[in-house]
């Protein structure tokens, strides 16, 4: 089967080497979307291990669209029963139309779920699709007059990994956080801190990193609804990446910040990315842990390595845009050149939707990345 990955735009070579390591054949990669190779149990897989992916969807159907009656016939030639069951609706959720003669989005979305629909209710012998709460959500890119049809296996959008129930002002997605360090090329064996760590998304990610576990596997996906979902399958997936999760590797994970109740919420979210890894829940109040961030009420300019001479700070400062004025933001970033000093020989990866961040730092960045961060234009700044 053919699937596609969907990302942040900046993002794409960061999933197409995690799709590698996880032995999926890849086919390739365009902004925002990676296309690979997979059976069930990799679908599975997949939706479960991923990191820095948004959504998991299956390839339906591809075929040429020069006109819309190429579009309707190519749809309803599509075996739509084999993965949408009889009490499901369909929804139509996201056209893309690029370098194509088709340009009326709204019309292709109508077309698209006509076509469809129309082939469901003669298979099933109805006069319309259900209207229900659990509906399949369908996907249509058009580009230079190809038509791909994607059904979406996620559901929720991945980075709700399920331990971050509270979040402050403007948090970081678990997808981005868990992108930048692999971006910056963090590994275990090394020391990481954050002096910004908010309600403690980078620490936690770099903490299931660290555990090998799946971030996806407390959570429920789409596929299970779909005609091709496999319980059987699903669970020796599920079960095959727990048996991999392993708290006893040495992790020196660090976090602060100057508001405690960010830090108290931060503890809260780690202890419950444990208990999903755990696979149960852990009795009475949060509480420090070996294997768990450790994180510190702590202003940025307070923070300090630990004995290690090697590490990594990579960090997510106040947004001027989102939080605040953004003067504010850039005073931070002056501040924050403190870090080179108090942190002698540790890379800094710093995430900022402020082009300028270096000249307010004060040093040139050895590498910048630009990225989507939500709705954000972003740039992933790293110092060597």
């Amino acid at each position: 089967m053919n699937v596609v990955a969907l990302c942040s735009g900046g993002v794409e070579k960061v999933v197409a080497n995690e799709l590698r390591k996880l032995e999926f054949p890849v086919l390739d990669a365009r902004f925002g979307r990676v296309r690979f190779r997979a059976d069930l149990a990799g679908l599975y897989r997949a939706l479960m291990s991923l990191r820095a992916a948004d959504r998991v969807l299956l390839e339906v159907g591809r075929f040429s669209a020069p006109d819309f009656d190429a579009l309707f016939e190519g749809t309803s030639a599509i075996e739509w029963e084999a993965f949408i069951p009889k009490a499901m609706g369909l929804r139509v959720v996201k056209v893309r139309v690029n370098h194509s003669r088709l340009q009326a989005e709204t019309t292709v979305q109508a077309m698209t779920h006509k076509a469809a629909a129309a082939r469901l209710c003669a298979v099933y012998k109805l006069s319309r699709l259900p209207d229900t709460i659990k509906s399949a959500e369908l996907r249509v890119y058009i580009e230079k007059d190809e038509a791909s049809l994607l059904l979406d296996l996620s559901g929720e959008a991945l980075f709700k990994r399920g331990y971050r129930r509270e979040g402050g002002a403007a948090p970081l997605r678990e997808t981005t956080a868990a992108a930048l360090l692999l971006l910056a090329g963090w590994r275990r064996k090394f020391p990481l801190c954050d002096p910004f760590c908010g309600s403690g998304t980078l620490a936690i990610e770099a903490a299931l990193y660290a555990w090998d576990m799946a971030p996806g596997l407390g959570r429920a996906f789409a596929l299970s609804d779909l005609g091709i979902a496999d319980p059987e399958t699903e669970r020796m997936v599920r079960e095959e990446l727990a048996a991999k999760v392993n708290f006893s590797r040495t992790m020196r994970i660090f976090g602060s910040d100057a508001d405690a109740e960010l830090v108290r919420i931060a503890r809260a979210n780690a202890q419950r990315a444990y208990t999903l890894a755990l696979g149960k829940e852990v009795p009475g109040e949060p509480s420090p842990l070996p294997w768990l961030p450790d994180f510190h009420v702590l202003a940025m300019e307070a923070a300090h390595a630990p004995t290690a001479d090697a590490g990594f700070i990579i960090t997510n400062p106040p947004y001027g845009k989102r939080l605040g004025d953004r003067a504010d933001s850039e005073r931070t970033y002056q501040e924050m050149e403190v870090l080179s000093r108090t942190f002698p020989g540790w890379k800094i990866g710093v995430i900022s939707n402020h082009a300028g961040f270096e000249s307010f730092f004060g040093r040139k960045a050895d590498s910048c990345r630009e990225l989507t961060n939500g709705a954000l234009q972003s740039y992933f700044f790293v110092y060597e």
